[in-house]
């Protein structure tokens, strides 16, 4: 199957945590790490997220000039929301008209998603992700920027649709047992079925490190 190259990228406590409790918004990264991430979106054709982000950060999915600077010719990327049950409310920043938006659904909304291209790939309730990698591909969609949340990358690497993983690691300690990791879902029974890494590259940033891993097939 043909589908985008997709690099996975998320910022992380110390204690590998994306948010805390209370599952809000939380700024892990520095403002050295959000110019990295800006300059990374500026380089994909689409950035993807699940409807939980969408509902508890309601997030542009742009480009900042105060990260990147006014470069000629840079243009937002595609946003896509995995949205299986069609949640994404009518005012979301997502669907106005700063960028193209794709809602990927299981099945057909009963209601319009303001500009939003509504594509349906359902498989048992849920987005097929594989479906819609390749529904990505034909919109020439070539290389997809994943940001989370922490169901969606567990998705992404037990599907093996995932190429690269960039953790920013945070000089914080956020603890909870409830708290979102990097990688939630249901999780491996035994470590033969972990998903492996290959570490590239380990780079110091102002507030953290970043972790940069090719992801082993």
């Amino acid at each position: 199957m043909k589908r985008p190259y997709v690099i996975i990228n998320c910022a992380s406590s110390a204690d590998g945590k994306i948010a805390t409790v209370a599952r809000r918004q939380t700024r892990i990264s520095s403002p050295e790490d959000l110019r990295r991430v800006h300059r990374l979106r500026r380089s994909v054709d689409a950035v993807l997220v699940g409807v939980g982000t969408i509902l508890a950060d309601d997030p542009h999915l742009t480009v900042k000039k105060e990260y990147v600077g006014n470069v000629k010719g840079a243009k937002n990327p595609v946003r896509v929301v995995v949205d299986s049950k069609g949640r994404t409310p009518s005012n979301a920043r997502v669907l106005d008209d700063r960028a193209e938006t794709i809602v990927a659904v299981a099945q057909k909304p009963g209601r319009r998603m303001g500009r939003a291209e509504v594509i349906v790939c359902g498989m048992k309730g849920k987005v097929d992700l594989n479906k819609l990698m390749g529904e990505l591909h034909k919109r020439r969609i070539r290389k997809l920027l994943v940001e989370g949340g922490s169901e969606i990358i567990w998705s992404f690497l037990k599907e093996k649709l995932a190429d690269e993983l960039k953790i920013f690691i945070g000089n914080v300690v956020m603890g909870g047992r409830t708290a979102p990791t990097v990688a939630d879902g249901e999780g491996v029974r035994k470590i033969a079925e972990a998903t492996n890494l290959d570490l590239k590259r380990v780079r110091r940033l102002e507030g953290g490190v970043l972790l940069e891993y090719s992801v082993l097939k």
